[in-house]
């Protein structure tokens, strides 16, 4: 495997040793895919507090957290149970939220206050019970919105026997009621709760751990009720139907797919997504099913202790396979399909180590950085990538270390035509191109492409609807990250981006789907945008094709411009693929 230069190994133990303050900076707008923290670390508002500033130096955008309430004669009252016939008052909660209205969230804007389906034991036939549960949700909604989160995060998982919210047969009346009566009756339940949240946060996420993705099975079976009459989450399509009855529009809900904790490849995300949207509708009535479609989004969970996991141990089982790559490599490419086939959310759980301080006693003292060394620069990269390309970039230029830039003659300051440039097609052409570059343009096309002598630029004039400069960087591998930069300005209608193809090492073009665009910036002096872009480099791919496009062009006054560019290799693949560090398993730990 390739090895990234001592320029890059600088660069990147800078980066390392400056993570704590990596995403404090104004580098670059938050993606709007975003990463969710949770785990056995999982924050309560006063830790929150506390730890807010260290929180967002880590690559997520929010957490899923705990919050608890004092009853008037001191003991205390969880949030997550909600799923509970004791009566509540929202003033037991004025502390925490007062606490929490008192935080400025920077990066962190995205969280969730988690409830859950605990203890679970209120009867679906339980009115009484039942509206005590249905005020409980309305108080988790309120102090969501009251205390400036997202949502709700909901975890329908029963934890406490012998209660079961969703199995029919652990209902207190199933020898009285069938699972139809008891099915017909979660909806009517699903609805009310529904109503109260929504009275109280009308544009409400309501996160889930799992939706309908926990019977998918059932959703394939011929008869999908027969499997849900016996199944442990049986009730809960019903459940959720009722949600859907009653929720308006500005409502959003996310399946999160725990059962994603083991995938290993693209396509079991892919697969997943399409089975939320699809098959999965048919645990839906017939008349929410456009609700469905339009307000589910499809999310991912990322079991972080499956990638650190070690063999021949009772978690065996709860391993990723790995293949060839090192766990955090591994971890890298799950995150970054997860993504890709997410809508907007993927969460990461973690367990035995933590990502800031805990009194959980059964996590271990080492961070998740130090028990899978750089996973928080894989899971940065995988979300962020442009971040974590700048910042690598500045900590190589502050330690006298920049990195190459490996264009040629990416500033135009070499006013000669393009002489031994290899053309690696029949329409690629040469014939006035600045040197190092060729060009090209659509066939009607009548454009003029040069080197501006004045400003030290490759131009575009005339009428080009559709056409680029054109570089080739050869020598890259599958795994490596480059950042791409320049600098571009217009006038008339022209319009300009740069986009990235990928052909083999042979010359043949491949992975056509994953072509990246890089746009402009907002203007700087004199009119020129700035232009930055980070790519990673996929499988079969041995080239790098910098196209440098220009389009909209009608007049044939009309010109581009473009200068400065750059192309930096920021890392590959080595940088993921240091060994886990182990621990004691009998120190902590289940």
């Amino acid at each position: 495997m390739m090895k990234y230069s001592s320029r890059i190994a600088a660069a990147l133990l800078a980066i390392a040793l400056a993570m704590p303050t990596l995403l404090t900076g104004q580098d670059a707008p938050r993606p709007q895919k975003k990463l969710i923290a949770t785990g056995w670390d999982k924050v309560d508002s006063a830790r929150l507090v506390r730890n807010i500033r260290e929180m967002e130096t880590r690559p997520f955008g929010g957490v899923f957290m705990a919050m608890s309430g004092t009853r008037e004669d001191g003991r205390t009252c969880q949030l997550r149970n909600v799923q509970t016939r004791d009566p509540w008052k929202r003033e037991w909660f004025a502390k925490q939220l007062q606490e929490l209205r008192g935080v400025e969230l920077r990066t962190f804007t995205d969280n969730f206050l988690s409830i859950g389906a605990n203890p679970g034991n209120v009867d679906w036939f339980d009115d009484e019970g039942w509206e005590n549960v249905v005020e409980h949700w309305a108080i988790a909604a309120w102090l969501a919105k009251q205390g400036r989160f997202r949502g709700l995060l909901f975890d329908p998982e029963p934890y406490h026997k012998p209660y079961a919210q969703f199995r029919h047969s652990a209902q207190e009346q199933a020898a009285a009621h069938t699972f139809e009566q008891y099915a017909a009756k979660a909806r009517e339940r699903g609805r009310q709760v529904m109503s109260a949240m929504a009275r109280e946060f009308p544009d409400l996420t309501l996160f889930c751990y799992f939706m309908n993705s926990a019977n998918a099975a059932a959703a394939r079976a011929k008869k999908p009720q027969h499997v849900l009459r016996g199944g442990h989450y049986g009730l809960y399509p019903a459940f959720i139907d009722g949600w859907l009855d009653a929720a308006p529009a500005t409502i959003t809900f996310v399946d999160g797919c725990e059962s994603a904790y083991r995938y290993s490849s693209r396509l079991q995300y892919l697969a997943s997504s399409v089975a939320i949207k699809g098959i999965c509708q048919r645990l839906v009535a017939s008349e929410n099913r456009a609700k469905y479609r339009a307000q589910v989004q499809v999310s991912f969970g990322i079991y972080l202790d499956a990638y650190w996991n070690p063999e021949n141990t009772k978690w065996e089982r709860w391993r990723v396979d790995c293949g060839d790559a090192a766990p955090v490599e591994k971890l890298l490419d799950n995150v970054s399909a997860a993504l890709e086939s997410c809508d907007e959310y993927v969460w990461i759980y973690g367990e035995k180590f933590r990502w800031w301080p805990t009194p959980n006693q059964r996590v271990f003292p080492q961070s998740w950085s130090e028990a899978l060394p750089n996973c928080d620069l894989a899971l940065l990269c995988a979300t962020d990538p442009d971040a974590m390309a700048r910042r690598v970039l500045r900590n190589a230029e502050e330690n006298n270390q920049p990195l190459p830039n490996l264009t040629k003659n990416g500033a135009f300051g070499d006013g000669s035509v393009a002489k031994d440039v290899k053309q690696a097609a029949d329409d690629w052409v040469k014939a006035g191109a600045p040197a190092g570059w060729t060009t090209w343009q659509t066939t009607d096309d009548k454009g003029v492409f040069a080197h501006d002598r004045k400003l030290g630029a490759a131009k575009a004039t005339g009428v080009v609807r559709g056409g680029c400069f054109i570089q080739t960087i050869e020598g890259v591998a599958p795994g490596e990250v480059y950042a791409i930069t320049a600098r571009t300005k217009t006038t008339g209608g022209s319009t300009t981006s740069i986009r990235i193809r990928w052909q083999t090492p042979e010359g043949k073009w491949t992975r056509e789907g994953q072509d990246v665009f890089i746009l402009p910036e907002a203007p700087g002096t004199e009119g020129w945008h700035r232009l930055f872009g980070t790519v990673l480099i996929p499988d079969s791919a041995g080239r790098l094709v910098i196209l440098l496009s220009i389009s909209g062009q009608t007049g044939t006054t009309d010109t581009a411009w473009f200068d400065d560019v750059q192309a930096f290799r920021i890392a590959d693949r080595d940088l993921f693929s240091a060994t886990p560090v182990r621990c004691d398993l009998e120190q902590t730990g289940e």
